[in-house]
């Protein structure tokens, strides 16, 4: 089922989640909810947060449209090791119609738990660890825009409350 998608200044976009203490039905059903809900909106990653279930559940797909779909679902995310430096254009399913680039890690390694509660490890670099990274920022309650500079941030305050108004 398709859900709804919080969209920026939704204060549950803010919370941290909350660890998943057991993986069952319901969390399958909601992984397929966030796959199908991602799929929809034709974005690379979505974590529950964004569909307002405050959870530590990300699921990415960076494979190109034409590609057979390779969607990643990672339960209790956590980095064991980041390097480098990369500073990419980012935009997100809950800041519909804005983007800017942002300071991230070039490289990531990502431990996590799949649908089946066996722990998975996820070696990533290039738009994969930029995913990686904006999503668990979601679970954190950071969002891409939190990473602007103050000056930058206050512009797109700015300019994002234009665009809401403007429709």
């Amino acid at each position: 089922m398709v859900r709804t998608i919080l969209t920026y200044p939704n204060p549950i976009l803010k919370k941290k989640a909350v660890p998943v203490a057991v993986i069952n039905d319901a969390t399958r059903e909601l992984v397929r909810d966030m796959a199908e809900t991602m799929y929809d909106a034709q974005g690379v990653g979505l974590a529950a947060p964004q569909i307002g279930v405050s959870q530590r559940i990300i699921v990415i797909d960076v494979s190109q449209r034409e590609e057979r779909p390779e969607l990643i679902v990672c339960i209790n995310p956590v980095f064991v090791h980041t390097e480098g430096e990369s500073y990419e254009e980012e935009g997100c399913l809950s800041v519909p119609k804005y983007s800017a680039n942002v300071h991230r890690h070039a490289k990531v390694v990502v431990r996590a738990l799949n649908l089946d509660g066996e722990e998975v490890t996820y070696k990533a670099e290039g738009l994969l660890a930029i995913a990686f990274q904006h999503e668990i920022d979601h679970l954190e309650g950071i969002l891409f825009v939190d990473h602007l500079s103050p000056l930058k941030r206050e512009m797109f305050k700015k300019k994002y409350r234009r665009m809401v108004e403007e429709g």
